[in-house]
């Protein structure tokens, strides 16, 4: 089972560092990470993932990606991802997308279908329309980023199970390798656009995995999202916060790969 970075130049005019890992003729998997973070926020799902084909990138703004001034609306994050599995040679692929990349996930599944082989919506959001709580203090935002601000960002959204230090530590490290023009470009286009369910259908097989005692998205949103997208499947973890991925992601890869496999 192989493992590689492969530095992509995508159409869209950037170039990313993809983590490309596993069986090449094995089922291809994209996965998308969330805003202020990078792909290193999948080191401990993808080697719980076996039997897949596993593409990680980072995305425009974030890790080792490029970060230009522009470019940052849903509509053109979703259309990264299709311009990341183009440069891939990867017709579709299952696409599982982890809080605010599960947004992106949904936006590409309504505008590129063909793309997508299923979904997987990890603590992902109805709606990101109007202000968040915290947008103020991304706007104070300069350069050089105040480590002390990154650090007191994890506190936004509690954790109900011990997570490791060093993967803590590094989403610190993420958090700071992105410049203040991108913290808030990306937060600013999740924010402005018309949520992916109003703007068109998703049609993709759909597994939502959420948090019970998630602060940020309340149950009601994600019912109403099951409800928008056909023969989809919601599954509630009675004792996890927002941030699924962090605190349980033997649960997400084993639900992930059982949803994946179920649909042959």
């Amino acid at each position: 089972m192989g493992s590689e970075v492969r530095n992509l130049r995508l159409r869209t005019g950037i170039r990313v560092p993809c983590l490309v890992h596993g069986n090449a003729v094995a089922k291809p998997v994209l996965l998308l990470h969330p805003w202020g973070e990078s792909r290193r926020s999948f080191d401990r799902l993808i080697p719980l993932l076996t039997g897949y084909k596993i593409y990680a990138p980072d995305l425009r703004g974030q890790g080792a990606a490029d970060k230009p001034e522009d470019g940052y609306s849903l509509a053109e994050q979703a259309d990264d991802a299709a311009a990341i599995l183009d440069a891939l040679n990867v017709a579709s692929a299952a696409v599982v997308g982890s809080s605010s990349g599960g947004y992106v996930a949904q936006q590409l599944a309504v505008v590129r279908p063909e793309k997508v082989a299923a979904l997987v919506l990890v603590g992902a959001p109805l709606s990101l329309r109007g202000r968040r709580a915290f947008a103020d203090d991304v706007d104070r935002l300069t350069d050089p980023l105040d480590e002390g601000w990154v650090r007191d960002s994890l506190s936004w959204f509690p954790l109900l199970h011990d997570v490791p230090q060093w993967f803590l530590e590094d989403r610190v490290r993420d958090g700071l390798r992105m410049p203040a023009h991108a913290w808030k470009a990306i937060l600013n286009g999740l924010c402005e656009a018309t949520p992916p369910t109003e703007s068109g259908t998703i049609q993709a097989p759909t597994l939502i995995l959420w948090g019970a005692h998630d602060s940020l998205l309340p149950r009601s949103d994600q019912e109403t999202l099951a409800a928008r997208i056909p023969g989809s499947l919601l599954k509630v973890y009675p004792d996890v916060a927002h941030m699924v991925l962090w605190e349980v992601p033997e649960r997400v890869a084993d639900d992930a790969a059982a949803f994946v496999c179920s649909l042959g």
